[in-house]
């Protein structure tokens, strides 16, 4: 007897789904993509109104084959593919490739991988939506223009192999215009000053704030000590006591974006590993007791929806353990910012009953934390606000017939509310207790606690800060902001030291190319709208092809530009008067991934390199006789340090310009990239560097 034949994309989600069916269906994987444009030419027809030429791709002839038989023998065909423009787009492709025959073929999705939602998938099969799958081809297609025509231009300019892509440059573009905004701040000094206090009933601290106090500043130390000769003579009244509660409201359940930077902020996993480990519990995890069973709802979604089921899945689980104390009146609503795809819901466990520990045996670690995590967001979501008292004090100090203001606050839990489960953040606060007062009571200053600040720079971006960036500027989808980082880190475009990001050398020159030249490409705005047409074709407001014919005729007229212009600066190996220890010939200077390198001209027949301590100039600040070379880290990043390391240790970011600071003697270094600074390694002193003779 003929079975049913369900298609899905991965051989993990096959054998969940075949657990849940059972033997009246065959399930099969196509293993992701089965067809694509070309990777040898262009594949775009620019004379047929930019159709796309697709071909098989390579190694999938044989699964091909095999689901071509199996669909011929099958009752029905129902294509599983993940419920989004992919997904969609495969099974598109699959009908294609398999040719199969629509009135015996429906397409099925379901946002979370278990048996009533996949028995209701099989009841609500319909056709392939067409506005998904030209969502995806847009996509792909603005994509291929973007890398085939500017990848050439730049081998020319930089080297081979180097590339761009429509997302990735304006990510790139703004790791490096972060660096350069931390190279060019200058810091400024300032001043806090805390008291502690004593009163009848006890001890409290209080702040001073220029805010409320205009005239005196807290610029300098001079400053700060001139306040504090001046409040040691000063007597202390409460002036203003006030009472009040503040709700501290649950954070919405996990997006695609959310839960990555969630998870690198708490447990400093990259975007790709959180991912990967989401796609694990999406498929299904072998659990005793049960077998593969899907924890988690589809991972890649911007939405922050409950379906009604999952909703009075977490009300019967806060009821059952907290009770109804820990339930809001009314059901929580969590609205999100701009256009969302809003096709499935929020990443949230398939049943809140199988809670964390009871199944954290089954789980690897990473997989239990992950879970864990994913489990508590989305029941501390459907809670009630946290409640706390707050105490609110202003205190005058009179000296010398002046008033200075000081303040003092606290604020003590009252009801914990939804932090019961879910009370990951960092910034989590701590009861700050103050002692019962009243106004007119009379305080006594014990101890003054004045302490030096610098201004700080704008972060580096981690990989969870950057995922929130390209979130709030709409640039890409939340499927791809893992694999957009990824790919810059891979091209050696940039690095990751201590979780955060730095441009290379070469992301910087690729960077230079496209702002110079190609300018709507890497603005952040620009790539928006066009994330928001892309929105509107899936939504069938839009025809795809309006898309690419707006796009391509003056993207290409930039190219024919850069190509006369770049063609005239083509960069070529620097000779040395270093000789080659193997055949003798000059070496010369290349440019590689992580920056320039030395290496034999007569490549391949001799492979002779090594790498390049380019000097910058400059002797060494710390010790007699050393000179400063440029080295680069094991990630590729540049830096400067001496020539005599080891006997000498030293090491800069920055480039040391050979002169010594005029404030404290220390060391000066030359800063920034555009503009240009001279500023002290050690104290605040900076002056804007003079053009060079070159400039």
């Amino acid at each position: 007897m003929a079975k049913n034949l369900v298609i899905l994309e991965s051989p993990s989600k096959a054998k969940t789904i075949r657990k849940i069916l059972g033997s009246g269906y065959k399930i099969e994987a196509c293993v992701g993509h089965v067809r694509d444009l070309p990777k040898s030419n262009f594949g775009i027809d620019l004379e047929n109104d930019y159709e796309p030429r697709y071909i098989t791709i390579r190694g999938k002839g044989d699964i091909l084959a095999a689901l071509r038989k199996q669909a011929k023998a099958a009752k029905k065909v129902y294509l599983a593919t993940d419920p989004d423009r992919e997904g969609e787009a495969i099974s598109w492709h699959l009908m294609h490739a398999l040719k199969l025959d629509e009135a015996n073929t429906e397409r099925i999705t379901f946002n979370e991988i278990t048996k009533t939602a996949v028995k209701k998938a099989l009841k609500e099969a319909r056709s392939i939506d067409m506005d998904l799958v030209d969502a995806q081809q847009a996509r792909r297609v603005l994509d291929r223009m973007v890398g085939y025509r500017i990848s050439p231009l730049l081998w020319k300019k930089v080297k081979k192999g180097t590339s761009a892509g429509r997302v990735q440059s304006v990510v790139l573009k703004l790791i490096c215009d972060r660096e350069e905004e931390i190279e060019q701040f200058i810091p400024e000094e300032y001043w806090s000053l805390e008291l502690n206090l004593t009163c009848k009933k006890g001890k409290l601290t209080a702040r001073y704030n220029s805010g409320d106090n205009d005239k005196i500043e807290l610029k300098t130390e001079e400053q700060v000590n001139a306040l504090v000769a001046k409040l040691k003579k000063a007597t202390y009244t409460v002036q203003e006591i006030k009472q009040g509660t503040r709700r501290r409201k649950p954070p919405a359940p996990f997006t695609t974006s959310t839960l990555q930077q969630e998870a690198s902020k708490l447990f400093g996993y990259a975007t790709s590993r959180t991912m990967r480990i989401a796609q694990q519990l999406y498929e299904g995890v072998d659990i005793a007791g049960e077998g593969t069973v899907g924890l988690v709802s589809y991972i890649r979604t911007d939405s922050m929806r409950l379906s009604d089921e999952a909703y009075e899945d977490a009300v019967d689980h806060i009821k059952g353990h907290f009770g109804e104390t820990y339930l809001p009146e009314e059901r929580p609503q969590y609205k999100t910012k701009g256009r969302t795809q809003d096709a499935h819901e929020a990443i949230r466990p398939t049943s809140a009953v199988r809670k964390p520990d009871i199944i954290k045996k089954s789980l690897t670690g990473e997989q239990y934390k992950l879970y864990k995590l994913i489990w508590e967001r989305f029941v501390g979501s459907q809670m009630t606000a946290a409640v706390y008292d707050t105490l609110a004090v202003k205190i005058v100090a009179t000296s010398s017939g002046d008033d200075i203001v000081l303040r003092a606050s606290g604020s003590v839990l009252k009801f914990d509310g939804y932090l019961a489960v879910y009370s990951k953040n960092e910034d989590s606060e701590k009861d700050v207790s103050i002692p019962p007062l009243t106004e007119n009571e009379k305080l006594t200053a014990k101890e003054y606690l004045p302490a030096q600040h610098f201004t700080q720079p704008p972060p580096r971006f981690s990989e969870g800060t950057m995922v929130r960036t390209m979130e709030e500027l709409g640039i890409g989808r939340p499927g791809t902001f893992a694999q957009t980082i990824t790919t810059l880190m891979n091209r050696g475009y940039i690095t990751k030291e201590n979780r955060v990001l730095y441009p290379t050398d070469l992301g910087d020159i690729i960077n230079e190319i496209m702002n110079e030249h190609f300018t709507n490409i890497v603005d952040a705005d620009f790539t928006a709208r066009m994330e928001s047409d892309l929105d509107r074709v899936e939504l069938g407001e839009l025809e795809w092809k309006n898309i690419v014919r707006d796009f391509y005729p003056p993207f290409a007229e930039k190219i024919t530009v850069a190509e006369e212009k770049i063609g005239d600066i083509e960069v070529k190996d620097q000779e040395t008067d270093i000789p080659c220890e193997h055949c003798g010939r000059l070496m010369v200077i290349k440019f590689g991934r992580f920056g320039k390198f030395m290496a034999c001209p007569g490549f391949p027949e001799c492979r002779n390199a090594k790498p390049l301590h380019e000097e910058a100039g400059v002797p060494c600040p710390i010790c007699d006789g050393g000179k400063v070379v440029i080295k680069k880290s094991k990630k590729g990043r540049k830096y400067f340090g001496c020539d005599k390391y080891p006997d000498c240790d030293f090491i800069s970011w920055n480039l040391p310009t050979g002169e010594k600071c005029p404030e404290c003697g220390e060391y000066l270094v030359e800063k920034g990239r555009k503009k240009r600074v001279i500023a002290c390694s050690s104290c605040t002193y900076a002056i804007e560097a003079p053009e060079k003779a070159d400039d």
